[in-house]
C-alpha cells in the first residue's frame, strides 16, 4: 500500500488507521502519480482553516473525501481528519473497529482526563462512541478502568513522589514474540558482574538525587530478572533497601516471568525484602505452543513455580497471558483459562499478540505462515467471564502497535491486588525513574513529559554508563 501526503501532517495517525485496517500490509511513501494498486492520497490546500483531501484507491476504484480542518486546534482538527478516513476505509473492508479512530496506545487516558473535568458518564461515552467512534463495549470498559485508576492513584503523590524501574535485561532463551531488551543469559554470563557494578552506578547517583522524594512504587522487569543468581539478587536487592527511603513505598514488584528461572532459593531471596508483587508468566498452558515459541519450561514447571511461590507467602501473583499466539484458536484459549482459574493468581494480565518489527517472529515470518495468529472481542470476553469467577475485574489497559484482532491488553485484578506501577506507567502522571540498559526515564511536570532514554545494548550500556548518568543531568537539571 502506498501513502501519498504533500505535508506530514497528522501522518502517525494516518498510518496508524491503514494498520489497523490492513493488519500486516506494508505501507510505503509514493508519490502521486504512481500507478495502480492500493494507495492514499492526503493533500493539504493553504488557508485557515486549511481545506483536505483524502483520496483512497484500490482495485480500480477511488473515493474521495473533503474536510475543512482548523489546525489551530490540533486534537479536533486531527479528529476530523480520521473520521472522514475511518469512513473511507471502513466502506472499503466493511469493518468497524472495536476502538474507532482511536490509534494511541493509552484509551483510558480519554475518560480520565474527562472525569477530571466533571463530566458525567453520559458524557464521556457519548464522545467516545459518537465521535471517536469506538465500539458500546469498549468505551464502557475503557470508563470502568478509568475510575477505578483513579481511586487506586488517589495515595500517589504526583509533586513529590517517583516510581523506580530498574530492568535487566537476561532471560534463559528470547522468545518468539519478544522485541524487549533482552539477551539470552547463556551468552552474557560473564558480563553480568559488570552489568550488575555498572547498574548500581545509576542506583547510587538516583538515591543521592532523588533525596528526599517520596518513592511510591518500585519495578523489576525486563528481561526476566530471577535469571540472576540468587547471590546477585540479594546484592541488588539489598542495595536498593539501602540506597532508597522505603517509607512511602506502596508496592514492589519483581518479574519471576521465566518458570524456568524460579527456584526456591531465588524466591527466598525476595522474601528477605518488601517485595510485595511477582509475575509468574506461562503465556499459555499448551506445551506445543511453549516449545514453538522458544519457552524452554513446560505447563508443569508453571504450577511447580506458582505452588512454590504460594509455599512461601507471596499472597499477590500476577501472570501472564497471551491470545494468538501460532496456531491457538479460541477452544485453546479456553482451555489455557480453565487452568488459570484452578491456579487463582491475584491478578492476570491478557495480552492481544503483537508483533514487533525486531521479534523473530517478523523476522522469520515465512518460516510460520502457515501458522494462524488471530484472536477476536469473543475470545477477550471469554477471558474476562473467565477471571470474573475468581474474583478479578479489569483494572487497566492499553494498546500496541500490529495487535492481533485491534484489541488490547488488560490487567485483571482482585481488588487490592492492582498493579499501580502498571496503571503509572500508562497513565503517565508520575516522573519514573528507570535504570539499566533499554530503560526509558520519563519526568512528568503537569502536562509536560520528557524523556531520557538509555541505550538498549549491553555493552555499550557498560562502556558509556558515564553519558547515561549526563542525560539524567541534563533531563532533572
Amino acid at each position: 500500500m502506498r501513502l501519498f501526503m504533500n505535508r506530514p501532517v497528522f501522518e502517525y495517525d494516518i498510518r496508524g488507521l491503514l494498520m489497523a485496517f490492513y493488519p500486516g500490509a506494508e505501507i510505503t511513501t509514493g508519490t502521486e502519480k504512481d500507478g495502480a494498486g492500493t494507495a492514499l492520497s492526503v493533500l493539504y490546500g493553504d488557508g485557515d482553516p486549511t481545506p483536505c483531501r483524502l483520496s483512497f484507491s484500490r482495485d480500480g476504484r477511488t473515493e474521495c473525501a473533503d474536510v475543512l480542518l482548523d489546525l489551530s486546534d490540533r486534537s479536533r482538527a486531527k479528529t476530523v481528519l480520521k473520521r472522514a478516513l475511518y469512513g473511507i476505509l471502513r466502506g472499503d473492508t466493511g469493518l468497524s473497529l472495536p476502538w474507532g479512530t482511536l490509534t494511541g496506545i493509552r484509551p483510558t487516558k480519554i475518560p480520565m482526563a474527562m472525569l477530571r473535568e466533571g463530566k458525567t458518564d453520559g458524557e464521556i461515552l457519548a464522545h467516545m462512541t459518537e465521535t471517536l467512534l469506538v465500539s458500546e463495549e469498549k468505551a464502557a470498559l475503557a470508563l470502568a478502568i478509568a475510575k477505578r485508576e483513579l481511586s487506586l492513584l488517589e495515595k500517589i503523590d504526583y509533586e513529590d513522589g517517583y516510581s523506580l524501574y530498574i530492568g535487566i535485561p537476561f532471560c534463559p532463551t528470547t522468545c518468539l514474540y519478544c522485541s524487549f531488551t533482552s539477551y539470552p543469559i547463556s551468552c552474557y554470563e560473564a558480563r553480568v558482574p559488570e552489568y550488575l557494578d555498572t547498574l548500581m552506578r545509576e542506583i547510587r547517583w538516583a538515591g543521592e538525587h532523588f533525596r528526599g522524594k517520596k518513592l511510591n512504587t518500585i519495578y523489576f522487569g525486563g528481561g526476566t530478572p530471577t535469571t540472576l543468581p540468587p547471590e546477585a539478587m540479594d546484592f541488588l536487592l539489598r542495595e536498593v533497601s539501602k540506597t532508597f527511603d522505603l517509607s512511602s513505598l506502596l508496592e514492589w514488584t519483581v518479574e519471576a516471568g521465566r518458570p524456568d528461572s524460579v527456584t526456591e532459593e531465588k524466591l527466598r531471596v525476595l522474601k528477605k525484602y518488601p517485595v510485595s508483587r511477582i509475575s509468574i508468566n506461562p503465556q499459555t498452558m499448551h506445551q506445543r505452543t511453549l516449545d514453538l515459541i522458544g519457552r524452554r519450561h513446560t505447563v508443569e514447571d508453571v504450577k511447580n513455580a506458582y505452588a512454590l511461590a504460594r509455599s512461601l507467602g507471596f499472597d499477590n501473583v500476577n501472570m501472564d497471558l497471551i491470545l494468538g499466539l501460532p496456531g491457538e484458536d479460541a477452544a485453546d484459549v479456553e482451555s489455557t483459562m480453565r487452568e488459570i482459574v484452578k491456579l487463582s493468581p491475584d491478578n492476570v494480565t491478557v495480552h492481544s499478540l503483537a508483533v514487533k518489527r525486531a521479534a523473530r517472529l517478523n523476522i522469520m515470518k515465512d518460516a510460520y505462515k502457515g501458522y494462524t495468529m488471530e484472536t477476536t472481542e469473543e475470545v477477550m470476553r471469554m477471558c474476562a467471564r473467565y477471571l470474573s469467577e475468581i474474583g478479578q475485574a479489569p483494572y487497566y489497559l492499553y494498546r500496541q502497535k500490529n495487535m492481533a484482532g485491534n484489541l488490547e491488553n488488560t490487567g485483571f485484578a482482585r481488588p487490592g491486588k492492582e498493579g499501580i506501577y502498571n496503571i503509572l506507567i500508562m497513565e503517565e502522571v508520575q516522573t519514573i525513574l528507570a535504570l539499566g540498559a533499554g530503560a526509558t526515564t520519563k519526568r512528568v511536570q503537569g502536562d509536560l513529559i520528557t524523556r531520557a532514554e538509555n541505550v538498549k545494548n549491553v555493552d555499550t550500556y557498560i562502556e558509556n554508563i558515564d553519558e547515561m548518568l549526563r542525560r539524567k543531568e541534563e533531563l532533572f537539571s
